[in-house]
């Protein structure tokens, strides 16, 4: 499993109080009375339109209506703005991710590495007005269906990567949590992180659906839309149904060489397209 960013630890961003109150309340009045008990959970689409539409397809065969999106919608691909019409025609909010506050706060860009960093000013070009000023607008994090959401690490870090964290880091993340689950996203791999009596426990998470014991705290990194990391390249969501304690992950095919093509006549680094193998 590979990285394309600098480390960062939980304090490494440091976010107005202004503006994060701002973000989370925008939220609250909004969006955090859904109906459904199910939640469907995306993540790291980074443009690609083809995997996404993939998936919005999947999940309309499937009749859920409540979906959400913990971030780094921009980055790596070709359609930054087509993904983000599609993500407000949708009506789906999304959190704010690490390739969203690149954009967001430009002084950040340092934190990235000469590829991430060089897609990421190629999507700049490629977003709408519109689109620049819809990130702007994005939650850090959010509370729905008893799960907190937020994109690489509770509770409210768009930058860490929780593989770095220890089992002594991730204890004490466990003890300061509130609630009992919390869905990320950020690496683009599937893994579940469970708390129990003390213990940390790490699994992978695989295509099919389990019950999470409702006695232990969970992390759940949900994989990715648009770049899986977890050595298969169908594009990955969660469902997560709070009243049975439900999580089912879905694993969904897509054009790759649609996408592909359309990195190399962008001309955006290489590695991006290679990658989606």
């Amino acid at each position: 499993m590979g990285k394309f960013e600098k480390n960062a630890s939980i304090e490494d961003h440091q976010i107005s109080q202004q503006i994060y109150n701002h973000h989370v309340k925008q939220f609250k009045n909004n969006h955090d009375k859904m109906p459904s008990k199910k939640l469907t959970i995306i993540s790291d689409i980074h443009g690609n339109l083809e995997a996404f539409k993939a998936v919005l397809s999947d999940v309309d065969d499937l009749g859920l209506e409540t979906i959400v999106c913990l971030g780094d919608n921009i980055g790596y691909g070709p359609d930054p703005d087509e993904v983000l019409k599609l993500l407000r025609s949708r009506n789906i909010p999304s959190l704010m991710g690490n390739h969203e506050w690149g954009l967001v706060d430009e002084s950040s860009l340092f934190w990235f590495n000469p590829q991430a960093r060089r897609s990421l000013l190629q999507n700049q070009q490629l977003l709408s007005d519109e689109s620049l000023a819809y990130l702007e607008t994005l939650p850090i994090n959010m509370f729905i269906n008893d799960c907190l959401l937020v994109h690489a690490c509770p509770p409210d870090s768009f930058r860490t990567y929780l593989f770095e964290l220890s089992p002594i880091q991730l204890t004490e993340i466990f003890k300061e949590m509130e609630y009992g689950l919390c869905m990320v996203g950020h690496t683009h791999d599937l893994v579940l992180i469970s708390y129990t009596d003390g213990q940390v426990k790490t699994e992978r998470l695989v295509e099919g659906t389990q019950i999470l014991d409702e006695k232990s705290k969970h992390i759940i990194n949900v994989g990715s839309v648009g770049q899986p990391r977890d050595g298969n390249n169908n594009a990955k969501y969660i469902i997560w149904d709070s009243e049975t304690r439900t999580l089912e992950v879905r694993f969904v095919p897509y054009d790759i060489k649609i996408t592909v093509e359309k990195i190399m006549a962008l001309g955006l680094p290489r590695i991006n397209a290679d990658r989606l193998w």
